[in-house]
């Protein structure tokens, strides 16, 4: 089943079913009026939008012509948007660059932080940047959309608590990190709002792709119309979707509606290309001692994708042109 959020004025949008191949679309305010409001009652609500999908994709219901450029983020507010760093070339990566060690717990311990929620940009709207000194830089992600996930949940149970997966564009300025860092309290400043895929898809609809807790397909990213990455988001994903509930349920519980990121995607064979600048540059600095490739600035445009075995989009589209605010 795909799900998406008409942008229609309100803070959270409605709700609707999307049709397998993402070309149709039927309200489902009957169902639940939004898509949190479908997370809240998921148990109820379920059964009732997948008969209406399957009637959508079947053409026994008409539907209406999707428009991406329509949605918003599934969510366009969320509890929660907890982001991890599961794929460890990217972390070796940005540390080897600074000359710094990887943490010592690297491959037993996921990195995390908690980013802002309160507002996320819908997929195709432009990101605005007030300084292009701050660096501003994509990053590729998948993310999944949990539902009430009880504290001590472990990793062997964790994924009966995954009730969505959608893409993520984590935008970072990446100058702004440094300082933050610094002073020993996380960052802040760094990450502005972000961006998710138009369309929410259950794990189901995924079939042999979701694999324990991976997303095993490529990501595909078009800077400026040239193809940087097509990078692959299972095999390399150190921790697990499963493992990194686990470890951000250790201490607390987690609401319908949290959503839980990988982190870039990274792959070790160069030639899969990049989830993000910064990685990019790492490479360079390794290299040759410098970073030749600049940030994004305004005019710059992203496009983030990912497509089945059958060259079908999965999740719609992420693309986001940069805007001096």
């Amino acid at each position: 089943m795909k799900l998406a959020t008409l942008n229609d004025g309100t803070r959270d949008g409605a709700l609707v079913v999307v049709s397998s191949d993402g070309a149709r679309f039927a309200p489902a305010a009957d169902i639940a009026p939004t898509l949190q409001a479908a997370l809240d009652a998921w148990s109820t609500v379920e059964p009732k939008l997948k008969a209406r999908a399957a009637a959508l994709s079947s053409g026994e219901l008409a539907g209406e012509p999707l428009n991406e450029e329509a949605l918003h983020s599934p969510l366009p507010r969320a509890y929660e948007w907890i982001d991890g760093s599961a794929f460890l070339n990217h972390v070796i990566l940005v540390r080897k660059a600074r000359n710094a060690e990887p943490p010592a717990t690297l491959t037993t311990d996921p990195l995390v932080y908690q980013g802002g929620s309160g507002t996320f940009l819908p997929p195709r709207a432009d990101i605005p940047l007030h300084d292009e000194a701050w660096g501003l830089d994509f990053e590729a992600e998948v993310a999944v959309v949990l539902d009430d996930t009880p504290l001590g949940t472990k990793a062997a149970d964790a994924l009966n608590y995954v009730r969505l997966v959608v893409l993520v564009n984590d935008i970072t300025l990446r100058s702004l990190i440094p300082t933050e860092l610094k002073k020993g309290f996380g960052f802040f400043n760094g990450k502005p709002s972000t961006a998710f895929s138009p369309l929410a898809v259950t794990p189901d609809e995924l079939g042999d792709a979701w694999k324990q807790g991976r997303l095993d397909l490529v990501m595909k990213n078009t800077l400026n119309g040239k193809v940087v990455g097509e990078v692959r988001a299972g095999p390399e994903m150190h921790f697990s979707f499963a493992q990194l509930i686990e470890h951000v349920c250790k201490t607390r519980a987690l609401t319908a509606g949290t959503i839980l990121g990988s982190g870039t995607i990274s792959n070790e064979d160069r030639s899969a290309g990049i989830s993000c600048l910064a990685e990019r540059r790492m490479i360079e600095i390794i290299d040759t001692g410098s970073a030749s490739t600049p940030f994004m600035k305004p005019g710059d445009t992203i496009r983030i994708e990912m497509f089945n075995a059958e060259g079908q989009s999965v999740f719609g589209t992420i693309e986001q042109t940069v805007v001096k605010a």
